[in-house]
């Protein structure tokens, strides 16, 4: 009962009000982000939701579109300024995504939605974590962030889907407020500090012959 319907009835009473209780935060950042990045303060990006369907995703823009000589973008280090790294240490980049929450796209709680190019290098039980919408925070999300490895990151994921739960959602959601007041557990993209996942899995997958061939 609870996953199929009063989940999404729960998610739209709270983006609903964080967005009217939010929307002075929201404006501000409109308008700074305008003029920090030079144009639209806004990033759209297809993710894969439920079921692997594609939807665009909206957040800050934490990058500017800066390019080289040769009309190429600038590495992601050198795009991501200090008004961007300020914006994801805070987590207010992720603000927008309450539009798609609102829209159905996404829950308050569930997998973070990654990048479409990682899915052909989930496994079988990797791919469960699209069984349900993917959310804003999530149980990996409390239990360390992008700190983690990935396939602690996915563990999370999937026992979040095999246990969903008003309770689990009220906790994750108090837990994920404690984790950014205090902003622990953050390790910022574009850094150096995080590894992809499909260079991970292929990293991985090399690994695992370069020890069969010498067996």
């Amino acid at each position: 009962m609870y996953r199929n319907y009063v989940k999404r009835i729960f998610d739209i009473i709270i983006s609903l009000i964080a967005l009217i209780i939010l929307s002075p935060i929201l404006c501000v950042l409109t308008v700074v982000g305008f003029f920090q990045m030079k144009g639209n303060p806004f990033f759209y990006q297809e993710r894969p939701g439920k079921n692997g369907k594609i939807f665009g995703l909206i957040k800050f823009r934490s990058m500017s579109n800066a390019k080289d000589k040769n009309g190429k973008l600038l590495p992601d280090n050198v795009r991501l300024n200090s008004y961007g790294k300020l914006i994801r240490k805070l987590s207010l980049d992720e603000l927008p995504e309450l539009i798609n929450i609102l829209k159905g796209d996404m829950s308050i709680v569930g997998p973070r939605p990654l990048a479409v190019q990682y899915l052909p290098y989930y496994n079988d039980e990797e791919k469960r974590r699209h069984d349900v919408l993917p959310g804003l925070t999530g149980l990996a999300q409390i239990n360390g962030r992008n700190c983690v490895n990935w396939p602690e990151r996915f563990a999370y994921d999937i026992e979040y889907v095999d246990n969903v739960s008003f309770m689990l959602d009220v906790k994750i959601i108090l837990k994920t407020v404690v984790k950014v007041v205090k902003k622990s557990d953050i390790a910022v993209r574009a850094s150096g500090e995080i590894i992809d996942f499909d260079k991970f899995r292929i990293k991985q997958n090399m690994e695992i012959q370069r020890k069969k061939s010498n067996v």
